[in-house]
């Protein structure tokens, strides 16, 4: 299958110092990120691009943008999340090393760049506010809509003296036990 993200680069040429710069978008072939934040398929990624030759290919840098889809942490409420991020890689025509892309022709595939550099930009912890208070850690009540809700929490390791504690107050109130 061809990746969605191909860029033709023909009309720039092979000739050191020529530069191009385009505005594309391109649609995310397959879910990417990670178990808590996602960029969905199907997703437009706004890529501003700048195409440099150099001797050796195609240096391609730019930002790409798109919208991910998570749940906060805190309260589990769905959100979505802009994400920037600024990419620059080497296209090169020959095989060079580890460090560059090798180009198809005049072709350059900017799916793994753009994947990456998304990925990495993506929040590791989304929140819908900074200050969300969460659910509630005994019952699951959300907080925002009561903040002093709360539970009455006895230690476990003091819970065998809450006994103790009654049946001295038993005694107090006058009787007498036989």
């Amino acid at each position: 299958m061809m990746s969605p993200f191909i860029v033709d680069t023909r009309d720039l040429g092979r000739r050191a110092g020529m530069m191009q710069e385009k505005s594309l978008t391109f649609q995310s072939p397959q879910s990417f990120g990670t178990d808590f934040i996602q960029v969905p398929p199907g997703e437009d990624i706004s890529i501003e691009l700048r195409l440099e030759c150099v001797i050796d290919g195609i240096l391609a840098s730019g930002v790409a943008s798109t919208v991910a889809s998570s749940e906060c942490v805190r309260c589990l409420e769905p959100l979505e999340i802009e994400v920037s991020a600024d990419f620059q890689d080497m296209y090169s025509y020959e095989p060079m090393g580890e460090e560059t892309f090798l180009m198809d022709g005049d072709l350059l595939d900017l799916e793994p760049a753009i994947r990456d550099a998304l990925v990495l930009a993506l929040p590791q912890s989304p929140y819908c506010t900074e200050d969300c208070l969460g659910l509630c850690p005994v019952c699951g009540f959300e907080m925002k809509l009561d903040p002093s809700h709360g539970h009455e929490a006895i230690d476990p390791r003091w819970q065998a003296l809450t006994g103790l504690l009654q049946e001295k107050e038993g005694s107090d109130d006058g009787s007498t036990k036989a």
